[in-house]
Formats: structure tokens, C-alpha cells, sequence
């Protein structure tokens, strides 16, 4: 069997290996190299990384979703967050990189600018208790960096003109970071639809870390992440809202991972080369 994978170059011209999963290209950088990558971009601002996520639910969501399949592809980073899809690439023999949650990436980016001295971040998403959660704890947890916007953006569908306010917001805000903080797969669409807009180095969805971080959700104990048990202890918490994703997605993942990869009888390659349209985008990174 041979194992999907590819190699290309991101935004900025970087060589980017990727394993490829149901034709999603996923990263198999340590987390230390995507830190120090991010960390370059907000240095030097002539480039972008966008950072997203992937499960079984995920990638199993934007086989039928294509809008939302497109934001996985073109991330500038997609990690593999959840031991199923790592299991899955084993079994088929897809190369991935090693497991990397959102508060992973969260904690990694923010201590290595606070060791630097300085940042200014923007938290997009959640309801405006947690955010006030979030902004009590990281004047303490980070005091160099500069908490520079929060904003909790209304339920429901947005207009052309809500979406315009609101990144400007964000734009006049100056970030480094922007951590976005909705629900998959809103979020990651969002993004791909705004980042050019947005004059930020950094871009994280990272989802349920709002709630982590501010304390109104409880992540799994890291003895119960470190065995690959997280599934099932946050099932327990919100049973209704986790049944769908561990007894119709996680079935449905397996099915067709062995469907495309294994009883297709070949590998399935993207190209991680991003469209000439991205270029005049970096060069609006540079900074004002």
C-alpha cells in the first residue's frame, strides 16, 4: 500500500510536508517548528499562518462540505487533533505528524511571545462572559503581552455589513494574534473568507480553548489526554452534543478512510502549492 503523501510549499515559499488524509493535507511539523514559524511571522509581517485543526468529525464534515474542505486545505497549518485519525493513517500507512491540540498550539504561541517580550492578541468568538474569563487570567498567566481587542460576535447569520464591522475591528486593532474561537466548521470558513481582509500575522482557530482557557469547560486530565481517552471524558460531560461526533462521525471516518485509501487501491495526492491569487495577500502583511 502506498502512503499518500506530498510535499509542497506554503504561503511564504517554505517546503511543507503534509501526510494526505480523505484529500486533506495534514502537517507533520513538531509543534516547536509551527511556534517558531509563527513567531517569524509576526517578526517579520511579510507573511501569514493560518492554523487550523483536524479530527475524524472534521474531516468527515468537509468531504460533503466543500467550502469548508477548502478552508482545511488552504490553512497555511493543519494539525492532527485526535488519536482516531491518527490510528487511521497508521493502520493505511499515511505519514502524520504527531498530535497537536488547539491548546497546544494556544499555550505554545503565547509563552514564546511572552518570553519575547512582546505581542498584542485579539480574541474572536465565544460569549462575552468567557471572554471576560479569558482576559482576568491572561493579565496574569502573560503580563508582557498586550490584550488588544475582544470581541463576542452575535448568534445566528451575519450580514455583509455585520462581517465589514467587524473586521475592521479586528484590522484596527493591530494583532499579532487573532485567536478565533467558534464552532468547527464556522470558524475555519470565517477565516478563509476574511484572511485577507485581516492585517494579522497569525491567525489560530482554536474552538474550545476559549472555554479551556477561561476555565468554563474542563479539559480531559493530561494523564487521560496522554492515553487517548480525551473523546470519551468529554463525552461523558456533554453527552448530547459529543454523541454524534463519536457514534456517526467516528464510524463514518473509518468507513471512509478504508473506502478511499485502502479499497480504492491508490494513494490520493494534493498539491500543497497555494494559488498564485494568495501572493498579492502577503504582501498585504506588511506592516502600516
Amino acid at each position: 500500500m502506498s502512503a499518500p503523501l506530498s510535499s509542497g510549499k506554503n504561503h511564504d515559499g517554505d517546503d511543507r510536508e503534509v501526510g494526505v488524509l480523505l484529500g486533506i493535507p495534514i502537517d507533520r511539523k513538531a509543534l516547536r517548528d509551527i511556534v517558531q514559524e509563527s513567531v517569524r511571522a509576526i517578526e517579520h509581517r511579510i507573511d501569514q499562518r493560518v492554523f487550523a485543526c483536524a479530527n475524524p468529525h472534521s474531516l468527515v464534515v468537509a468531504q460533503q462540505d466543500l467550502t469548508f474542505q477548502a478552508a482545511l486545505q488552504q490553512a497555511d497549518v493543519l494539525v492532527v487533533d485526535g488519536v482516531g485519525a491518527l490510528l487511521m493513517a497508521r493502520l493505511i500507512g499515511v505519514p502524520l505528524g504527531p498530535r497537536i491540540t488547539g491548546s497546544d498550539y494556544f499555550h505554545g504561541v503565547l509563552n514564546a511571545l511572552q518570553q519575547r517580550g512582546s505581542g498584542r492578541i485579539f480574541f474572536f468568538g465565544s460569549s462575552q462572559h468567557v471572554l471576560d474569563r479569558i482576559a482576568k487570567r491572561f493579565a496574569v498567566d502573560f503580563p508582557s503581552l498586550t490584550l488588544c481587542g475582544m470581541f463576542s460576535p452575535p448568534f445566528g447569520e451575519w450580514t455583509e455589513m455585520d462581517n465589514h464591522r467587524m473586521v475592521k475591528l479586528i484590522t484596527d486593532a493591530r494583532p499579532d494574534v487573532l485567536w478565533v474561537g467558534m464552532t468547527a466548521p464556522k470558524q475555519e470558513k470565517w477565516v478563509e473568507a476574511n484572511r485577507r481582509k485581516l492585517n494579522v500575522p497569525v491567525i489560530g482557530s482554536i474552538g474550545a480553548v476559549f472555554d479551556f482557557y477561561a476555565g468554563t469547560y474542563a479539559r480531559a486530565p493530561q494523564w487521560i489526554c496522554r492515553i487517548g481517552l480525551e473523546w470519551a471524558y468529554r463525552f461523558m460531560l456533554e453527552p448530547r452534543r459529543m454523541w454524534r461526533r463519536n457514534f456517526v462521525s467516528a464510524p463514518t471516518f473509518i468507513w471512509l478512510v478504508l473506502r478511499r485509501h485502502v479499497f480504492g487501491g491508490h494513494a490520493h495526492v494534493v498539491s500543497c502549492n497555494q494559488p498564485s491569487s494568495d501572493k498579492s495577500h502577503d504582501r498585504g502583511q506588511r506592516a502600516a
